[in-house]
């Protein structure tokens, strides 16, 4: 491929290692970061003890995989628009008005905001364990393993398998462009970047039309095939879901209490 030669656009999210969440089967490890995410999502913007706990699971995670925590602050850099959204919130709130710092600021957008900033956080940190112990034909097997539809999964494999290939073409073709004295980094340069986007997306669309002849002519049915069957060892499916079942407990008693 033309984009072997540089860093894999995806494979660094993976990090190797002998920690207990790297040898546990993906499947279980995907459904228990979906169930911890949709806690997070259900725990209301005022539970800053529902949110302390969750917190807390998540840097037990982190710990248990061995992570660097340099690796994991870096990785998290990619919720930054959500929080620059969290903190734009209070200002322009409505509701009653507090005076933080001499500011006036909403108080219900002070809770929105720590909301979207804490679960925001939270999600992306599971997320970042998750990538970090699981390599991207493991994600595309448990998918499998979970009777996600074929198409689905198909999709999903070819977007990894092509990622890399395509942010390659898309680097050469704006370094054609800067040669050509189209800077992209300007306003005005909107035209070229216009025709440039509108000709990968149609190169992408032509090879993706190649390769699925050239999978058809060799018998492709429509399922990746697993070259990896590993069975799913019954204690990771208990050990997968203890984030969540912990966040849900502490869920429950802050509603409850």
């Amino acid at each position: 491929m033309a984009g072997s030669a540089h860093s894999p656009g995806h494979a660094h999210l993976h990090v190797p290692g002998e920690s207990r969440l790297h040898r546990m089967a993906p499947a279980p490890k995907l459904v228990g970061l979906v169930a911890f995410v949709v806690v997070v999502a259900l725990t209301p913007r005022r539970s800053i003890g529902v949110f302390a706990v969750e917190a807390i699971v998540v840097a037990a995670l982190v710990a248990l995989a061995r992570l660097p925590i340099r690796t994991v602050l870096t990785r998290l850099l990619v919720v930054l628009p959500f929080l620059v959204f969290a903190v734009v919130v209070p200002f322009v709130g409505s509701g009653d008005r507090v005076d933080v710092l001499g500011l006036s600021l909403s108080e219900d957008g002070l809770w929105a905001g720590f909301g979207v900033a804490a679960k925001a956080l939270l999600g992306a940190g599971a997320a970042i364990v998750f990538a970090a112990t699981t390599a991207v034909p493991d994600v595309v097997r448990a998918m499998s393993e979970l009777h996600v539809p074929a198409v689905v999964v198909g999709i999903v494999s070819f977007m990894f398998r092509y990622l890399d290939l395509i942010v390659d073409q898309l680097r050469r073709m704006r370094q054609a462009m800067v040669a050509r004295c189209h800077d992209p980094r300007w306003l005005w340069q909107v035209g070229p970047i216009a025709s440039s986007a509108g000709t990968l997306f149609v190169r992408s669309y032509e090879r993706g039309e190649r390769v699925h002849q050239a999978m058809s002519a060799r018998g492709f049915d429509g399922r990746m095939p697993d070259l990896d069957e590993r069975p799913t060892a019954a204690g990771d499916w208990p050990l997968a879901v203890v984030p969540a079942v912990v966040a849900v407990t502490a869920l429950l008693v802050a509603v409850l209490a």
